[in-house]
């Protein structure tokens, strides 16, 4: 049995399968609770449901995204581990750089052909512990930290004043060391390994995004700003198959 059969035995499918059984059920449960406190206060029942359906199909549109992540790692670590991460509390770009960063310091590559069952393990326990405090520090920091990011309105004794919050300081900082970490980590594949694949993909993809982005604010082409990034996605895929198949 070769290492990609196991990793999509029936077992991990199995396994799988009921965790994210219980995560449906549970948003089944939140649904309902929620429907249920809408109507104790008074709310529509109509104006519930058009609620619930125009929801889904919000959902529903930026979740191709995902999609693609799972096909992209599903590769290499299978779909049951692929699906489970990015079905929870994982996403691509925090998926994929983990398991790159554990398979080098094994001493091998993100590819099918060269991991093994050991690799595999790794690289989920690794995943785990690294995001796994996320959602554990929520439980216990997410109020009063929400409350810091809020903006602050103080009254003085003839008008009030409004003091910037720090949410807009720490989303910025956050998603431009993000961009460097990555775009970084590209360029130096490319200076120091000669592949520019991954920059060139980078590029292709945030130029599709700013052309969705802007062909979003046209009326009749809104619909695109729910498929931006999921396109944007699909356009550097697609650069780097070709980049490579060159």
């Amino acid at each position: 049995m070769s290492y990609l059969d196991k990793a999509n035995s029936f077992s991990l499918y199995l396994i799988v399968g009921i965790i994210l059984t219980f995560v449906a059920f549970v948003c089944v449960v939140f649904i309902i609770k929620s429907y249920k406190a809408g109507l104790r206060l008074g709310m529509d029942k109509k104006v519930l449901r058009k609620a619930i359906t125009s929801s889904a199909s919000f959902t529903l549109l930026p979740s191709v995204s995902i999609l693609l992540g799972v096909i992209a790692l599903s590769g290499s670590l299978g779909v049951p581990i692929s699906w489970l991460r990015l079905s929870v509390i994982g996403n691509l770009q925090y998926e994929a750089t983990v398991a790159n960063i554990v398979a080098e310091q094994m001493g091998t590559k993100l590819d099918s052909s060269l991991l093994t069952l050991n690799s595999l393990v790794t690289i989920m326990l690794t995943m785990t512990i690294g995001i796994i405090w996320g959602g554990l520090l929520s439980i216990f920091t997410l109020k009063p930290y929400s409350k810091k990011l809020r903006t602050i309105t103080t009254k003085n004794t003839d008008t009030s004043t409004k003091k910037s919050s720090f949410a807009p300081w720490a989303m910025t900082a956050m998603m431009i060391g993000l961009c460097s970490t990555f775009i970084g980590s590209y360029m130096a594949t490319g200076i120091v390994k000669g592949n520019y694949t991954p920059i060139i993909s980078a590029c292709v993809s945030a130029l599709f995004m700013a052309l969705f982005e802007r062909l979003s604010k046209i009326k009749v082409l809104a619909f695109l700003d729910s498929f931006a990034l999921a396109l944007s996605m699909l356009m550097g895929m697609c650069t780097a198959i070709v980049l490579e198949l060159l």
